[in-house]
């Protein structure tokens, strides 16, 4: 096909796509979230959807497809039919999955196409007020001098709050022993009760309790200091240099869906989240806003891919 057939072939599937994003969606869409009702992402979704339902005019509806380390949520959304009406909630695991797994059925660089990252957590390193280390430098020196002796939890073998800790201890140079949790709020009682040493937790979780003096915070694992937290330093400024670990919220679809519908839904999830409203409740639970462009978000996942799989397979991370 050449010529001004070609201009018009080419002129009328733009069209198409503009008229077929214009009439979306015409029945209630679909927000997986690979986690149970009431977590951080959980709450976030349900935020994110109760807006969408008023702008898009049909209701978001969230669905919390648990189990298999959010391989269960993610497999449905990747073999979802490519029409914008499924969703999944997606959060660092996503990109983790291949490297972590010897058998998974998506491709997370091939199988899904990046809406945008909606909103980021801290990663906040936490210690029991019990261990004798006020900063990063003293708990380094302490891990030092009783290697695999302090514990941390974690959410499970392979998560963001395991993973986070796998890179600051080949960062630091230390050894600490992994006490993995079915969930990171199991995870976050131990340590409250003294049975655990130290954790990255995610800040939504934590902040009342490093309010109360029931765990003392040491450091935020992003690369700037956290909105909701100012005071605290970076892992990086505290001694470990070059060290940053996110928990990122974003929304993605099965590849193939029309640009025009992802293109719809992140000016519609953006003009959300920046509205005054919006971002205070955000930044009340701990969330820091982003609703990036899908490009940037893309390029985003690319490089948290790569990271994270160096991780795994530097630590030696292998699924119970």
């Amino acid at each position: 096909m050449s010529g001004p057939r070609y201009c018009c072939a080419a002129l009328l599937l733009v069209a198409t796509a503009a008229v077929f994003a214009e009439a979306y969606p015409l029945r209630p869409v679909r927000l997986l979230v690979p986690y149970a009702a009431g977590g951080s992402t959980d709450v976030l979704a349900r935020m994110i959807g109760q807006r969408l339902t008023e702008t898009l005019g049909q209701p978001v509806v969230v669905d919390n497809r648990t189990g298999a380390g959010t391989l269960i949520a993610t497999d449905i959304v990747a073999h979802a039919a490519a029409d914008g009406y499924t969703l999944l909630m997606a959060t660092p695991p996503l990109v983790v999955a291949a490297a972590l797994y010897q058998k998974v059925s998506f491709d997370a660089a091939r199988d899904f196409a990046a809406i945008t990252n909606v909103a980021a957590t801290s990663n906040v390193l936490v210690v029991h007020p019990s261990v004798a280390a006020q900063s990063v430098r003293e708990l380094v020196a302490l891990a030092r001098a009783q290697p695999g002796r302090l514990a941390y939890g974690s959410s499970g073998i392979g998560g963001a709050s395991h993973l986070a800790v796998a890179l600051f201890a080949s960062s630091a140079g230390v050894e600490l022993l992994h006490v993995p949790y079915k969930g990171g709020a199991l995870a976050v009682t131990d340590l409250l009760g003294g049975r655990l040493s130290l954790m990255f937790a995610n800040l939504t979780t934590v902040q009342p309790h490093i309010k109360s003096g029931r765990v003392r915070a040491l450091a935020i694992g992003t690369a700037q200091r956290s909105l909701v937290m100012p005071e605290l330093p970076t892992v990086a400024e505290a001694g470990v240099p070059g060290y940053e670990a996110n928990n990122w919220n974003g929304v993605v679809a099965p590849a193939g869906v029309p640009r025009a519908v992802i293109d719809r839904l992140q000016r519609e999830i953006h003009a959300i989240v920046e509205t005054p409203v919006m971002r205070e409740r955000l930044l009340q639970n701990a969330f820091e806003p982003v609703a990036d462009a899908p490009a940037a978000f893309a390029r985003y996942l690319d490089g948290e891919r790569v990271k994270w799989s160096r991780v795994v397979r530097e630590a030696g991370i292998k699924p119970e």
